[in-house]
């Protein structure tokens, strides 16, 4: 099944070859990002941790090696025609700034819904030769126009995964890594979306240091890749969270699956509150900056921490491209992840004073409510009410529990609810 799924590829894969003829193409607007030894990581994980820095790519994400790597090899006629593509991030700015490079005139297509932050940034890459439709509530809907517009003017679609050039461009990531590395690398961690950067660097090792594990590293809220790969096709997920927006695909490429289904040795899961504390420690230690999709590398380390001791390990920060109003929703995701912040339907007794003494006897010294809500606008301090506390240290919930108990005070765990959660609070 495997071989004869990468066999159908065969002349879709790239070469060394082509990709590095992909390299001299796109040399002149796309940067050799730094391979980074790091220090606390490298400490954290008793190996050695190096970081490739897409994260600081012209577009802030290697997006733009397989845009321009695609739209400089049409011909001079669909050149001319123009290009077509549908995203709301990466991809987007990736294919403006490549039109504006190449002076062709590109259609982006993105969702109505799209943050302005994001809009902007496509308009400034690709100046006059970006034109930006807002199109229907989702990306399947700015996808479908997107389509239709080709059809009508027989231009091209710039696919954001699942096309050989969008692969070859990407490739060239594995090709620096080596190039920079001045020791042999036991481990690569590559973040999983669609599957183009996967799809290329693994072609990369594969065929220039096959001994490298490659782990790809997917959201657990949208495994697309790691459900195909159990099931041997390529599958369409039903419902997925889109909270690592740059890694959250319903489906991966066909073409995108083959080379991985081949050539990744292992997919891990990461819980995105894992991925959110990920981005606070790169803050704050670091003073990195990566979106949800530019932390899964760094995330995924945790999953192998036995196997990569002692080993020389690179991870790749795909893209640094975040919105600073989701700042708080990082920290709540990280902090009921890490087991800091839990929340409560508490049912008060039915007498005065009973708030009072919650405050009192129940919360310990170093705990702290961030949330507080009646739920009945009439005789509120008798009715139940949702409760957020924030703790110091995880170990301090079975105490706090207890404490409830003793009380005999009703309540309603949230934390194990989260569609509840987010209803509520």
């Amino acid at each position: 099944m495997r071989m004869s799924a990468v066999a159908s590829y065969s002349g879709c894969i790239p070469s060394i070859e082509h990709v590095k003829a992909a390299e001299l193409r796109m040399r002149s607007v796309v940067r050799q990002t730094a391979l980074e030894h790091n220090v606390n990581l490298s400490e954290e994980f008793a190996a050695n941790i190096y970081l490739k820095r897409e994260d600081l790519q012209v577009v802030r994400s290697y997006k733009i090696r397989g845009a321009y790597n695609k739209i400089s090899s049409l011909s001079p006629s669909e050149l001319e025609r123009g290009v077509v593509c549908a995203s709301a991030g990466n991809h987007a700015q990736g294919v403006a700034l490549s039109c504006h490079k190449l002076r062709v005139h590109g259609k982006i297509y993105m969702p109505v819904p799209t943050p302005q932050q994001k809009v902007r940034q496509v308009a400034m890459f690709g100046k006059e030769f970006a034109e930006i439709v807002l199109a229907g509530d989702t990306f399947d809907d700015a996808y479908k126009e997107a389509m239709q517009d080709c059809a009508r003017h027989g231009k091209t679609f710039i696919h954001p995964f699942d096309d050989p050039k969008i692969i070859e461009g990407q490739a060239t990531v594995g090709l620096e890594i080596l190039d920079d590395a001045e020791i042999p690398i036991d481990y690569v961690f590559i973040p999983i979306g669609g599957g183009g950067l996967a799809a290329g660097v693994a072609s990369v090792f594969k065929a220039l240091s096959p001994s490298t594990k490659l782990i790809g590293i997917e959201p657990m809220g949208a495994p697309a890749m790691y459900e195909s790969r159990k099931q041997g096709v390529n599958v369409m997920l039903e419902k997925i969270d889109k909270f690592v927006d740059g890694a959250a695909v319903k489906r991966v490429g066909d073409l995108t699956f083959a080379i991985c289904q081949e050539y990744i040795d292992d997919i891990v899961l990461v819980p995105e509150g894992q991925i959110c504390t990920r981005i606070l420690r790169l803050y704050n230690e670091e003073a990195i900056v990566v979106e949800p999709a530019g932390a899964l590398s760094i995330a995924g380390l945790e999953h192998y921490r036995e196997n990569i001791r002692g080993k020389n390990v690179v991870c790749i920060l795909s893209g640094s491209n975040n919105d600073i109003t989701r700042t708080e929703e990082i920290k709540e995701r990280s902090m009921l992840y890490e087991g800091l912040k839990h929340y409560f339907i508490v049912s008060f007794p039915q007498r005065a004073g009973a708030l009072r003494e919650f405050l009192s006897d129940v919360l310990g010294p170093t705990d702290d409510i961030t949330y507080f809500q009646y739920s009945k606008k009439t005789s509120r301090e008798r009715g139940p009410a949702v409760v957020g506390l924030e703790l110091q240290h995880r170990e301090d919930f079975h105490a706090l529990i207890e404490r409830m108990k003793a009380r005999n005070i009703r309540y309603e765990y949230l934390n194990d609810r989260p569609e509840l959660l987010r209803y509520i609070v």
